[in-house]
């Protein structure tokens, strides 16, 4: 397996095939993805990048040797640790969507639902949102009638399972797994409708509270699940703009944006975190509206003034705005996320410089 150190150099060789300003050394990269490419996730120590392509043409992944390859279904949301196995959706043979798993020389495998012979939401039987770092655990969002909608759980041994619901009638859902499987995270769905942050470790959940008691839902955890990820830290409150994190020692702690952002209905999103917590991105969005933010040491920035800051001048040149970051390498340097670019919604992959000593 390369080193980070490895996969920048790579990184910055192709660019300068390419014709590139790399400014390498301690300034950050960005690289702008082929057209309609819109990126989820990383793995394979940031050297591989998967997702979907616009207009639902399908999943690829891209590597600075390959560019961009074509891998079928319907999409991919995020990838194995190795970058072995990709995790995502495809279609039946009778055109309903289904969690799946794609690997190397190999067809995309099906995963069903979490009961047998489960009826799909219109054309949904369950989607795949994340996976363990070895590949082996996915978790995501199972189908049994537009009714019934829970988080689930799957491991080859098991199968797929429902990790459940704690309020009747209401769903759930799993937006990502820790490295090491066992701490699932997500959202349970309150009675009056709205989702909260959730968390199942070994399949007991438990709900998170905030300053305000209610937390939006949690998007990402670390390898060990010691820091979690998500929106909305004082749930309900239309002046708090702020993303979250979570540690068994600290609890909840709100990530304020770099600033307040009118109107005051803008949601603060951390959506993926590096396994040492110190490096955390997201989006501070309002509909199509959103701009990609990053916390260092829990300090925000928005992305394109940080890159401006670190050596690309030009980041996000054009562009009506840089939409959000949804993935990281677990070493928290590479980046990658889509935003509205100067002519269509265009994806990026950022390579930030080394951050040095925590303060």
């Amino acid at each position: 397996m390369r080193t980070m150190g490895a996969f920048v150099a790579q990184v910055l060789a192709v660019m300068v095939i390419l014709g590139a300003n790399t400014n390498a050394g301690d300034q950050a990269v960005m690289i702008t993805l082929p057209a309609r490419a819109i990126p989820a996730d990383v793995g394979a120590n940031g050297s591989m990048v998967v997702g979907a392509f616009r207009g639902g043409l399908g999943g690829f992944y891209w590597m600075p040797t390959t560019g961009v390859v074509y891998v079928g279904g319907d999409g991919a949301s995020s990838v194995s640790r190795d970058g072995k196995t990709i995790v995502g959706t495809a279609s039946d043979s009778r055109k309903v969507s289904q969690a799946a798993i794609w690997q190397r020389s190999a067809e995309w495998k099906l995963l069903g639902s979490v009961v047998p012979n489960a009826l799909p939401c219109d054309t949904l039987l369950s989607s795949g949102y994340g996976v363990s770092a070895d590949g082996k655990v996915i978790v995501g969002l199972a189908w049994n009638g537009c009714q019934f909608a829970r988080a689930f759980r799957w491991e080859e041994s098991t199968g797929m399972v429902d990790l459940g619901s704690t309020v009747p009638d209401r769903g759930s859902r799993a937006n990502g797994v820790s490295g090491n499987g066992r701490v699932v995270v997500g959202w349970q769905e309150h009675a009056l409708g709205y989702r909260q942050g959730a968390r199942w470790v070994d399949g007991r959940q438990t709900i998170f509270t905030g300053p305000a008691d209610i937390v939006g839902e949690a998007f990402a955890a670390t390898t060990d699940g010691s820091t979690i990820v998500g929106q909305s830290c004082r749930f309900g409150d239309p002046q708090d703009q702020s993303a979250w994190s979570w540690t068994a020692t600290g609890g909840v702690v709100c990530l304020p944006p770099p600033r307040l952002r009118l109107p005051l209905v803008y949601t603060g999103a951390a959506y993926t975190v590096s396994d040492d917590g110190r490096v955390i991105a997201g989006a501070q969005s309002f509909g199509l509206e959103s701009e990609a933010v990053i916390w260092i040491d829990r300090v925000p920035s928005y992305l394109k003034d940080y890159l401006r800051a670190h050596g690309v001048p030009s980041a996000f040149e054009g562009w009506v705005n840089t939409g959000g970051v949804f993935g990281m390498s677990r070493d928290g340097r590479v980046l990658v996320g889509s935003g509205a670019g100067p002519t269509d919604f265009t994806g990026y992959v950022v390579i930030l410089p080394p951050l040095g000593d925590a303060q």
